[in-house]
């Protein structure tokens, strides 16, 4: 677990024996991914991602998980990927970018890695990054307008649009066959090379979710509109490429 920051480390020792005494034999791997396992965690405000490879699917089980997971939620633990070995390669097309992503940042927790000997095609990639930046600014917008276009629900909201930006990103260099870098810093100056944006606002939005910058009542409504102007740019030069 030399990747993985102590605090999380801390929560997955008795987490990881708990899952393990539950599921028994029908776990074959126990997979942490995301933030967590790619240097970019922020303690108190990042995810801990987990996939959970089984035998079998078994409802049983899941339900008595759902219990165990009330009491897991609250350090910070989303509810896992549960998947099959079948499963998991029978859906390697339809979701490229989400198994790139834990492909290229993964932390073994327990059983059999099956990651390095996936295969996994580039063909559909473009095609769901385009979908997911699409709704994502859609998403962006209507959440927007729930929270009262406020200066408390931009901060929350961009920082929560730039974690699932990201993603797509990273998936928009690897369509063009480009380095990929771990780090947040590395990825936009990579995207603004590759597709020529100015990424100056999404670095901004980064700051504000390190908790570097904190934007008042006059600031905070531009960073948004610039935001959200820079994401429908990003999409209408995908659009013509």
């Amino acid at each position: 677990m030399a990747e993985i920051p102590e605090s999380v480390r801390a929560i997955l020792r008795p987490y990881l024996e708990q899952v393990k005494k539950l599921f028994g034999d029908v776990i074959e791997a126990v997979i942490l991914y995301g933030s967590a396992a790619g240097g970019e965690y922020l303690p108190g405000k990042s995810n801990v991602n987990l996939l959970v490879l089984l035998a079998k699917q078994d409802t049983e089980l899941l339900k008595q998980y759902a219990a165990l997971h009330k009491r897991w939620q609250k350090e910070q633990i989303v509810v896992p990927l549960f998947l099959t070995q079948a499963e998991l390669k029978s859906s390697l097309e339809l979701f490229p970018l989400e198994y790139l992503e834990i492909q290229d940042q993964h932390v073994l927790l327990a059983g059999r890695d099956p990651f390095p000997e996936l295969r996994i095609d580039l063909k559909n990639l473009s095609t769901q990054c385009e979908q997911e930046l699409r709704g994502n600014l859609l998403r962006l917008r209507q959440r927007f307008v729930e929270g009262g276009a406020g200066t408390e629900a931009i901060t929350i909201l961009l920082p929560l649009s730039f974690t699932a930006l990201m993603p797509c990103l990273r998936g928009l260099l690897r369509a063009k066959e480009r380095p990929v870098e771990r780090s947040a810093d590395g990825v936009l100056q990579g995207v603004e090379k590759e597709f020529g944006i100015d990424t100056a606002v999404f670095q901004d939005v980064l700051n504000l979710k390190r908790g570097i910058i904190s934007p008042g009542p006059a600031e905070a409504p531009r960073l948004f509109d610039r935001y959200a102007t820079m994401l429908q740019t990003l999409i209408e030069k995908l659009g013509r490429s």
